[in-house]
């Protein structure tokens, strides 16, 4: 996404002229560069930017350990943010323009994993990564972290009959097999107690689970308690309703935001740093595609209803190709403002664009319009 151009202070003049120049900037959250007559900008994120850039850019008398910028500082640029995601996502775009080889450090993003699903292999199994790919593997999540990641592959795999084990199969009626095969929790398919048909199949199951966020098995148990419910068989239908509340079970140990990452879908919506505002930020199969400001002030069309506007928003959304890199990191940057504890703003997942709630886009909006901006 391209940024708003920013404003600019040119630190150029007499002592008085920089310093009335400073006391023009609005104390506010900011994103901001100081550039140097040479070289790459000082980037930096603040709550209160005057302040900020007083303490960088004022002269000092005597020595002191904080750092001072004023004697190599030619210009400030910076650009007013409403919210902590604005601010994010502005930083990231900086620091991946300006310092290509180390922008993941500088905007410290969070090491997310992946529950991965390797279906180029032979026999599937599942495995925990740090980073997706372009391939034909399946990747669920994201999970804040690695243990989180690891709990749910532990008990999601209690649910299906898949491999654990990670070596390289070459099935023969000989291989020693492992204690998963003995307790029912393989199909054993390096014994060839499987053919490979009949293991694929069962990794067709574990593929539709995560894809439907386990709705494909909530409803198929669901069916069969509810046919024996009916057929007066109470106790199988109590030993398939303790199956449905396994999986739901299973189901809580998700992070939030986790899903099968191609179907990560929806919108962000956060305060706008202009009054009577707020700032839409759309994201497909994990990645923001595009952010819109939506004005919802008593002289934004008047006459055209919201849920029309966002319609026309909606239309103006291109398609867009997103690198497995470009995705991880926005996934990084919108689980860290999701899971924040102070977050300002409302998150809204939908299917794909064509099956956005309207009315629920709407609330949110006002909603987020009427607390305004929280920092």
């Amino acid at each position: 996404m391209d940024e708003a151009p920013p404003e600019i202070i040119e630190l150029t003049g007499s002592p008085e002229q920089i310093e009335q120049r400073i006391e023009s900037v609005p104390d506010t959250p900011a994103v901001f560069a100081i550039w140097a007559r040479e070289g790459t900008p000082y980037l930096g994120r603040t709550n209160v930017l005057r302040r900020r850039l007083r303490r960088l850019l004022t002269p000092r008398s005597g020595t002191s350990r904080m750092l001072n910028l004023r004697v190599l500082a030619a210009r400030v640029e910076f650009w007013l943010t409403g919210s902590r995601l604005e601010s994010a996502v502005l930083n990231y775009e900086l620091a991946r323009r300006h310092f290509p080889g180390l922008y993941r450090k500088i905007v410290k993003l969070p090491a997310l994993a992946y529950l991965k699903v390797l279906l180029a292999n032979r026999f599937p199994r599942c495995q925990i990564t740090s980073k997706t790919s372009s391939g034909s593997a399946m990747y669920f999540g994201p999970f804040r972290t690695r243990v989180l990641a690891e709990q749910f592959q532990e008990q999601f795999l209690n649910l299906f009959q898949l491999r654990r084990c990670t070596e390289d199969l070459s099935p023969s009626p000989s291989h020693p097999g492992c204690i998963y095969g003995e307790m029912g929790k393989c199909l054993r398919p390096c014994q060839q107690v499987v053919a490979e048909e009949e293991y694929r199949s069962e990794v067709e199951r574990v593929t539709a689970f995560l894809a439907s966020g386990g709705q494909s098995m909530l409803q198929r148990i669901a069916g069969i308690r509810d046919r024996l419910s009916e057929q007066l068989d109470f106790e199988q239908a109590a030993y398939q309703h303790s199956r449905y509340e396994k999986v739901q079970a299973v189901l809580a140990l998700r992070d939030d935001l986790a899903s099968d990452v191609r179907r990560i879908h929806g919108v962000c919506v956060t305060p706008s740093a202009v009054d009577n505002a707020v700032e839409l930020w759309f994201v497909v199969e994990g990645c923001f595609h595009s952010r819109s400001r939506f004005e919802v002030g008593a002289s934004s069309s008047a006459m055209v209803p919201l849920d029309a506007r966002l319609r026309q928003v909606l239309a103006a959304l291109a398609p867009s190709k997103y690198l497995p890199r470009q995705r991880d990191e926005n996934l990084a940057l919108l689980s860290r403002w999701y899971h924040a504890s102070d977050r300002d703003g409302e998150w809204l997942p939908f299917e794909d664009l064509g099956q956005i709630p309207y009315r629920k886009l709407v609330n949110a909006i006002h909603r987020v319009s009427a607390r305004g901006r929280s920092y």
